[in-house]
């Protein structure tokens, strides 16, 4: 791993940890309770993707959420920027986590499988048997 590389990824653990608080210091109920689950620098740490937990949100709210995400953007930036000393802090873009939703979708395909897999092979042990 590169010295860059080290770097980007210290800030984005920073960033996973300062974000929350910015947003639970915000009094708007609809993003002030939003947990972060991953943020994602680019190469030179200018903008970053933030994911967020979406498990008890509608799309409606989800939508809500995401408009005033943007609105208060500069906001969480400037306290980002304030919390570490920082000159710079990255651009946000929020989106929502869909890897939970893919992980569960895999877990049953392969419990699926394996619950097919059981039953060829009782039924290659029955034919066996006869």
């Amino acid at each position: 791993m590169t010295h860059e590389e080290i770097k980007r990824h210290r800030t984005e653990s920073v960033l996973k940890e300062i974000i929350p608080e910015a947003l639970g210091s915000l009094n708007d109920d609809r993003i002030n309770g939003l947990s972060v689950t991953e943020v994602v620098c680019s190469k030179g740490r200018s903008d970053a993707k933030v994911y967020l937990d979406k498990s008890f949100l509608t799309p409606k709210e989800q939508g809500e959420a995401l408009k005033q995400l943007r609105t208060v953007s500069g906001y969480i930036q400037n306290h980002c920027k304030q919390s570490e000393g920082w000159f710079n802090a990255p651009r946000f873009v929020f989106e929502f986590d869909e890897q939970p939703e893919h992980q569960n979708k895999m877990e049953d395909l392969f419990k699926q499988i394996a619950n097919r897999n059981k039953g060829e092979q009782k039924e290659e042990d029955n034919s066996d048997e006869s």
